[in-house]
């Protein structure tokens, strides 16, 4: 095992402990196909799924795996025939089983930060989905919530106004500016510290995921 290796999986056991202090049950997986596994797993047969706009479950394979599985109900926003069918494909997300996403940050004492232009995400990861579960790469570990948002306001959203072309002063220059644009992606900002009857599930892959 190489020294990266032996760090992240110890990382991850420390961050497990302390999000089960927060009733979030955590896992670990040293590759992306591992958690692909992992959280076909985790979905019960039966059960409805959706996830947000998270380019690490799209880009580890997770939907072409749910999308495999004929028992489940699917409901994936990126086959909508346009944005009135997509609008309704986010809304369901409040009705499912079963709630994917990644997040912008993860603290190592287990809170998990993100940000949302839209609200959609943040409002599914609060309220509505019976479970909800994150896949979070080590790429997005952070000391505490204050680097969390930091990383959040700073990493993220540069990136995602870079790839949803967007007009915000982050995407000229790559900072943050704090701004109040009408296109600003960072409109609600969320902490997740505590997870209500343990509604919230997290699964730490040890390679670079998402941004």
């Amino acid at each position: 095992m190489t020294p990266t290796k032996i760090r992240n999986e110890k990382l991850a056991a420390k961050i497990i402990k302390n999000l089960e202090r927060r009733h979030i049950k955590g896992y670990y997986c040293p590759t992306a196909k591992d958690a692909v596994n992992l959280v076909s797993t985790l979905i019960a047969d039966g059960s409805s799924v959706t996830w947000g706009g998270s380019m690490t479950i799209r880009d580890m394979g997770i939907p072409a795996a749910l999308h495999a599985r004929e028992s489940l109900t699917v409901y994936d926003r990126d086959l909508a025939a346009d944005r009135d069918e997509a609008q309704q494909i986010y809304l369901k997300a409040f009705s499912c089983d079963y709630y994917l996403s990644s997040a912008n940050a993860l603290s190592e004492d287990g809170q998990i930060v993100n940000i949302d232009g839209t609200g959609n995400r943040v409002a599914a990861i609060t309220f509505g989905p019976k479970n909800v579960i994150f896949v979070v790469g080590v790429n997005k570990v952070a000391q505490d919530v204050e680097a969390a948002l930091k990383r959040a306001r700073s990493t993220s959203a540069p990136i995602n106004t870079a790839r949803f072309d967007i007009d915000t002063p982050c995407k000229i220059d790559g900072v943050c500016h704090n701004c109040n644009s009408a296109d600003c992606i960072c409109n609600y900002i969320h902490v997740l510290r505590n997870s209500p009857k343990g509604k919230h599930q997290v699964v730490i892959v040890g390679e670079n995921l998402g941004y």
